[in-house]
């Protein structure tokens, strides 16, 4: 049972079945689909609402520990040197979508549209982790290469989240997010008297910090990312990213430990909530951002992958411009958090369909990129 509920995890089908559920519900009977997910049912709160900023919480939770474990000493993101080129990659994966999204923009899109360049920025790690997993082998340096950069990618689409897409139709009061300081600093108080549980930082710290992003109409969905940094953790990491230690039982390991299936399996909620448009909803914001995910992305990756090398900063060993251009490719799969950010980039029913349509057609990176990886004889590592 066990290893056929990994084999679930893995392969992202609560997510998948999610969306799938949500686009033939959409098209079948859009009236009913819309009035579930929209609908207060418990306590005022509707099932859109209890997914995005609720549940969600907790998935970017999870993002903060991986990123959190990454900057550790020993982490893959540490020391800095080793981690340049999966960065500056990262950056190409940033930029790269957003001059696509603008520059098509000034010539398919409009002003409207202009809200949406933050959409391509961030990958669906989950996702790529497994397609990169099947093209290349578990164990080829790629993989880890392209973990790194979509976890640094999706730690800067955090931020443009928060920095750039406040709630369109309530003006941001900062004076709240003395809320959010106050969650921080009870955080640290906790990590100073050494408390070993996760509960108190989770329930008081990121209360008060979801409360504060709430009032200060900001996402609130991300109030554990400024938490999980004072969960305690060893002084040193010991395992790569996506791997888990069984000796660490650090408060910051047994949260993700605890909390990583409920986030997989709950991820089919998101993609109910979420991916739910009509087939008629492809317009003009679908074709910007899966081309900004697909060309952006590949190519932004691509460039700055050997600007990095070109000032001294080596690629993976077995990684050359095949095996880089493939991860670029990969990288473009941005459903998850392309979905999300979509979500709040666009106020309008058939603006916000269209770009989430463009998302979910990312989706289809998957199988050209395994297809367009058995084509050029991409070398696996088991």
């Amino acid at each position: 049972m066990r290893k056929r509920i990994n084999l679930l995890r893995e392969f992202s089908v609560p997510l998948i079945a999610g969306v799938v559920v949500a686009l033939l519900w959409a098209n079948l009977n859009p009236a009913g689909y819309h009035s579930f997910i929209e609908q207060p049912f418990f306590g005022g709160m509707s099932f859109h609402f209890v997914v995005n900023e609720l549940f969600m919480v907790l998935f970017f939770g999870i993002a903060a520990v991986e990123i959190t474990q990454s900057c550790l000493p020993g982490g893959d993101l540490n020391p800095l040197r080793k981690a340049v080129n999966p960065l500056l990659a990262t950056l190409g994966g940033v930029v790269g979508p957003v001059l696509v999204y603008l520059g098509l923009n000034a010539i398919i899109g409009g002003p409207e549209l202009t809200r949406g360049w933050g959409i391509p920025t961030a990958t669906d790690i989950a996702l790529a982790w497994l397609v990169a997993r099947l093209i290349f082998g578990a164990g080829h340096p790629a993989v880890s290469f392209l973990l790194l950069l979509a976890v640094a990618d999706d730690a800067i689409g955090l931020a443009i989240i928060a920095v750039f897409y406040p709630d369109p139709n309530h003006p941001t009061e900062p004076i709240w997010l003395f809320l959010t300081v106050a969650g921080m600093v009870v955080a640290y108080i906790l990590r100073s008297l050494k408390s070993r549980s996760y509960w108190p930082y989770v329930v008081v710290g990121g209360g008060l910090a979801w409360t504060g992003l709430f009032k200060a109409h900001l996402h609130p969905a991300l109030a554990l990312v400024f938490i999980i940094p004072f969960l305690p953790h060893p002084s040193r990491e010991t395992a790569h990213l996506f791997e888990a230690d069984p000796r660490d039982t650090s408060t910051l390991a047994r949260f993700e430990h605890d909390w990583k299936i409920v986030v997989d399996f709950g991820l089919f909620m998101f993609g109910l909530a979420n991916a739910g448009v009509g087939f008629s909803s492809v317009g003009a914001a679908t074709w910007l951002v899966l081309a900004s995910l697909v060309i952006g992305k590949t190519l932004g990756i691509f460039t700055m992958g050997y600007v990095g090398r070109a000032l001294g900063f080596p690629l993976p060993q077995q990684v050359g411009a095949k095996e880089l251009a493939m991860t670029g490719l990969v990288a473009g799969i941005g459903l998850t958090v392309a979905l999300f950010v979509a979500g709040v980039a666009f106020v309008e029913p058939d603006i916000q369909g269209s770009a989430k349509m463009g998302a979910l057609l990312s989706g289809g990176v998957s199988i050209v990129a395994i297809m367009l990886g058995r084509a050029l004889n991409v070398r696996r590592i088991p």
